[in-house]
C-alpha cells in the first residue's frame, strides 16, 4: 500500500477490526481499576512536611528565655546598674549619675559562707529597714567608715575612729582620698561595732541620713560595692 503525505506528515488511517461481524468490546474490570489507581498513589512520593517554621519558633523561644535567665543571674550576681537619687553622696555623686556596682565579692563570701566586709572608705549600696516614709526597706549608698569591732564616735562636728591599731583614734576622713567639708559631721554617737556590722555616711555630712541617725549596717544587708560611674560621660570614674 502507498502512502501519501502532506506538509510532510502521512495521512492517518482509521481502522475498525471486526469479528463474526461484531465490534470486539473491552469492559473495564473495576477490581483492577482499583488496584491501578491505588498502585498509582503509592507510587508518587510525598513531599516531605516543612518543620522548619516551628523549629524557628521553638530556636527563638529558647534564645529569648535564655537571654532573661542570663540577664537575671548577671544582675542579681554580679553586677547592677543604679542611678543615685538624692544628695547625700555630693560632691562625690551627684542626684542622677549613673553607676555599676559589683556584686561578685558578696556572691564569693556567700558561696564560701563568709560574711562580706568592705574596705574603709568603700561607697556601698545597702538595704536599710526602718526609715521614716518607708514600709519595708530602701537601698541607700553611703562610704564605709567604721569597721567590724571598731568604737565610732562622733563629737564635736567630727568623727573618731578607735581600734588596735589606733588606740587613741585617729579621723578617716583627714587621711582616706575623699573629700569631706571639715567639722561638718553632725550628731552625738559612741558606738562599738559588732563583729558583722559598719559604720556608713554620707560625703554630704549635713544632709545625709545614715549611721548617725538609723545605726551600723548588718554586712548581710550589703548589696554590692561601687566600681564606676558611667553617666554622665563627662564625670566617668572608676572607685
Amino acid at each position: 500500500m502507498r502512502k501519501s503525505f502532506i506538509n510532510d506528515e502521512p495521512l492517518s488511517y482509521n481502522v475498525t477490526v471486526v469479528q463474526h461481524s461484531e465490534e470486539i468490546k473491552h469492559e473495564p474490570n473495576p477490581e483492577e481499576h482499583a488496584k491501578e489507581h491505588v498502585a498509582s498513589e503509592k507510587s508518587v512520593p510525598k513531599p516531605p512536611a516543612d518543620d522548619s517554621s516551628w523549629k524557628s519558633v521553638v530556636s527563638t523561644l529558647i534564645l529569648f528565655a535564655a537571654a532573661i535567665l542570663i540577664a537575671f543571674f548577671v544582675k542579681a550576681f554580679i553586677v547592677q546598674p543604679y542611678i543615685v537619687d538624692g544628695q547625700s553622696m555630693e560632691n562625690t555623686l551627684q542626684n542622677n549619675d549613673r553607676l555599676i556596682v559589683n556584686k561578685i565579692p558578696r556572691t564569693l563570701a556567700r558561696i564560701d559562707g563568709h560574711s562580706y566586709i568592705p574596705k574603709r572608705g568603700n561607697i556601698i549600696i545597702f538595704n536599710q529597714s526602718g526609715l521614716p516614709g518607708y514600709n519595708g526597706s530602701k537601698q541607700l549608698i553611703k562610704r564605709v567608715i567604721g569597721l567590724p569591732g571598731e568604737r565610732v564616735v562622733v563629737k564635736d562636728n567630727n568623727i573618731t575612729i578607735y581600734n588596735s591599731t589606733h588606740p587613741n583614734g585617729f579621723n578617716p576622713d583627714a587621711t582616706l582620698k575623699y573629700h569631706v567639708v571639715p567639722n561638718s559631721t553632725l550628731g552625738s554617737v559612741d558606738i562599738k561595732l559588732g563583729p558583722n556590722q559598719v559604720f556608713v555616711c554620707g560625703d554630704n555630712r549635713e544632709n545625709s541620713e545614715d549611721s548617725r541617725y538609723f545605726g551600723p549596717v548588718d554586712v548581710k544587708n550589703i548589696v554590692g560595692k561601687l566600681v564606676l560611674r558611667i553617666m554622665p560621660i563627662s564625670k566617668f570614674e572608676s572607685f
